[in-house]
């Protein structure tokens, strides 16, 4: 797991429950390592253990790679789009994304724009309806291969985006629209199926909304998801790739100032924020 520590430019390697410290190397650098799992070893092998740190409150675990989303990748989310939208009489649009063979993919964040976990997301001022989506993110290296994964909140305004599908990037980009952490998982091997997402929001203390989805509900694969967004384009220090929600908030949910937010996926661990 690679993390950022808290309040410094210093990246951290957790390996089997010890910290490893990369003090001189951003993450740009550490993506572009041809063989990055064998450099890792390289590392731990050599030692420069650090002491364990507080990981409550952690950096985002990006330097300077731009953040991306798909869309509609999971029936529900499918669904609840049509809904949101079926009084601008765009509804049909997302059941065709769905059984598309191009996916949805769209902008989400400049790495300034995103926060890490401890850190507050935000709503914007002039929506009514605000949603956290959570979402399995690709770590995608300059070649287009998936070398990690984190989790990442997708913050969403479902009115905006409903009143007119063109809104859709004020619906999905504003300062602290997009959470990513708690680190990067780097594996060689994809995902089991069976890998769970699951969200729980709580206001005064009290869990206000849960759910849970797994990786086996989604239509796309990660694969092809990034095969599309790297046709024609070129990300030279990687990117983020968001893949979707399977969890939706009823239509009588709104996120408030003061919430908090758990998003956890087995294997990464727990993106924790709170709402501005």
């Amino acid at each position: 797991m690679i993390l950022y520590r808290p309040h410094r430019n210093e990246l951290v390697v957790e390996h089997g429950g010890r910290y490893f410290s990369l003090p001189d190397e951003s993450l740009d650098e550490f993506l572009a390592h041809e063989d990055l799992h064998a450099y890792l070893e390289s590392v731990i092998s050599a030692g420069g253990r650090v002491m364990p740190f507080d990981t409550a409150s952690l950096r985002a675990p990006i330097g300077s790679q731009e953040v991306w989303a798909a869309g509609v990748t999971y029936f529900r989310s499918r669904t609840a789009r049509m809904e949101e939208s079926k009084d601008a009489g765009g509804g049909s649009f997302y059941d065709r994304v769905y059984t598309a063979e191009r996916p949805e993919l769209f902008f989400k964040a400049m790495p300034y724009k995103v926060v890490g976990s401890g850190s507050p997301v935000h709503i914007r001022k002039d929506a009514t309806w605000s949603v956290p989506e959570p979402e399995l993110a690709l770590c995608v290296n300059s070649s287009g291969q998936i070398v990690g994964y984190t989790i990442g909140n997708d913050m969403s305004s479902r009115d905006i985006e409903g009143q007119n599908l063109l809104y859709l990037p004020q619906a999905k980009i504003w300062d602290g629209s997009c959470a990513l952490g708690p680190g990067i998982l780097l594996t060689t091997e994809p995902l089991s199926a069976e890998t769970r997402i699951q969200i729980a929001i709580e206001r005064s203390e009290q869990t206000v909304f849960s759910g849970e989805t797994s990786l086996k509900e989604m239509k796309r694969r990660p694969e092809e998801l990034v095969e599309y967004l790297f046709r024609d384009q070129t990300f030279p220090f990687g990117c983020f790739l968001l893949t979707g929600t399977g969890i939706v908030p009823p239509d009588d949910f709104t996120l408030e100032r003061g919430d908090h937010i758990a998003i956890s996926i087995d294997g990464i661990g727990t993106l924790k924020n709170h709402v501005a």
